[in-house]
């Protein structure tokens, strides 16, 4: 009987409560070295036109969290806040290459000059890019401290690919890096946003210290938690922190939280809210695990999202099954021409039939939340409709380099490496691939 894994809590908070895989995993970490986890864009590109209104820049980065980045390279362009655009937003402790653009004259060279930053291509264009106008990210990992000796990490590497390719998809899941890497509160300050509570909201983004994050910023959250004072606070945070330092300045003004709040760019605070979907995103995928509720096999109140000829999902318009259709729809997913999906909820979510509906209806019961809740009356610029999302993705071809003996100084017994190369859609995280592999903190399940 295959070994069923209990992943850590940390996973298990967001929602990843399940493996696919049974084989054992390799352990070991990821991010040591920006350099150690790698993100490539494939792009749309817009048109190019000599006489278009628009820049395009082909930026790499290494370590730049994508808001912080946009920020500065705005600051030096001398762009408006939201003038400059993205496709996907690319991992923080990562090298990454992507487009951007906004509408202007090209750069001076040189005009664009940060640490770490390198703008490889400049043209102009017709038009910009928008969120999602990408096909999607080509990755190099590479999984440093695996405790194992070279010949069990590759016999271990070998049985997890060989599972993953006999299932052919795996869930579509939200990884780590939606919720916050360091600090994994994202998500907690969204629910309370969606439940209209901007002060409980603020309290979590400004004094939760969870994860890996530590030292001076860690004690400046827990100072905070105890007195309460923002004029304080804006002593002890570092000055690194400017989104906190953001908020306890306009709390310092007498503002509320709802405005204070504010005070941070609107497209980080709709990531609160993104954030919050996304759990119950992954929360529904592990409840339809639980149940015994295929990913891959329609059932009565499920939808579905066509799949184009090249095998992208273009639309977010969702066929429903039922039980008069339910024999075309399987046909459909037969042949690849659709895939289950599941809702990101919103205010124009429908209550769904069967035993999707009823998993949806638990999860929200279970925070207290409606639908028409992700109105937002006192953040209403963060309302959202809500939208579908593939349940699954199907296996890319993965590419796996393991060393053939020990690396130069290891220890005998082993502290082997290796690494991984493969492509996603859009939307898809590497890390939900990648866990199949590492397994790192899980346990059998008794």
């Amino acid at each position: 009987m295959p070994v069923r894994w209990v992943p850590p809590e940390a996973e298990l908070a967001i929602g990843l409560a399940r493996y696919v895989t049974g084989a054992p995993g390799t352990g070991g970490r990821i991010k040591e070295d920006p350099e150690d986890f790698r993100v490539d864009e494939i792009s749309l590109y817009p048109m190019p036109d000599p006489e278009g209104a628009y820049t395009v820049l082909r930026v790499s980065a290494r370590n730049w969290e994508q808001h912080e980045l946009v920020r500065r390279l705005s600051d030096r362009l001398r762009l408006r806040p939201g003038a400059l655009a993205w496709a996907g937003t690319k991992d923080r402790r990562a090298v990454t290459e992507q487009l951007l653009t906004y509408a202007g004259p090209p750069p001076e060279p040189g005009a664009v000059e940060l640490p770490g930053v390198e703008v490889r291509e400049v043209y102009r264009a017709r038009r910009g890019v928008v969120l999602g106008h990408h096909y999607g990210n080509a990755f190099g990992i590479r999984v440093r401290g695996v405790g194992l000796a070279p010949r069990e990490l590759a016999d271990r590497v070998a049985a997890i690919s060989s599972e993953l390719r006999a299932v052919g998809r795996i869930p579509d899941a939200f990884g780590p890096q939606r919720f916050g890497e360091v600090r994994p509160v994202t998500h907690l300050v969204g629910r309370e946003l969606v439940r209209g509570d901007p002060e409980a909201a603020v309290r979590i983004y400004l004094t939760l210290s969870v994860g890996a994050e530590a030292g001076e910023a860690a004690e400046a959250r827990r100072s905070f938690a105890a007195h309460g004072d923002p004029l304080r606070a804006l002593r002890e945070f570092p000055a690194a922190y400017r989104f906190e330092r953001s908020i306890l300045d306009h709390l310092a003004r007498g503002q509320d939280p709802a405005r204070a709040l504010g005070a941070l760019p609107r497209e980080l605070r709709r990531l609160f809210i993104h954030a919050y979907q996304a759990l119950l995103f992954n929360r529904y995928l592990a409840e339809r695990a639980r149940t015994g509720l295929s990913l891959t096999e329609p059932t009565d109140g499920d939808r579905l999202l066509r799949v184009a000829r090249d095998g992208t999902v273009p639309g977010t318009d969702p066929i429903p099954v039922s039980r008069d259709n339910q024999a075309e729809t399987e046909e459909l997913v037969r042949r690849g021409r659709a895939v289950l999906a599941g809702p990101l909820v919103g205010t124009e979510t429908p209550v769904l039939s069967g035993e999707p509906g009823r998993l949806v209806e638990h999860l929200l019961e279970a925070d207290g939340v409606r639908r028409s809740m992700f109105a937002l009356p006192r953040t209403p610029d963060l309302a959202s409709d809500g939208t579908w999302r593939p349940l699954t993705v199907a296996l890319p071809p993965i590419a796996v380099r393991v060393p053939a003996g020990p690396l130069p100084g290891a220890r005998p017994e082993g502290a082997s490496e290796y690494s991984l190369g493969f492509a996603l859609p859009k939307g898809a995280y590497a890390t939900v691939l990648l866990r199949e592999f590492l397994k790192d903190g899980a346990r059998p399940a008794e």
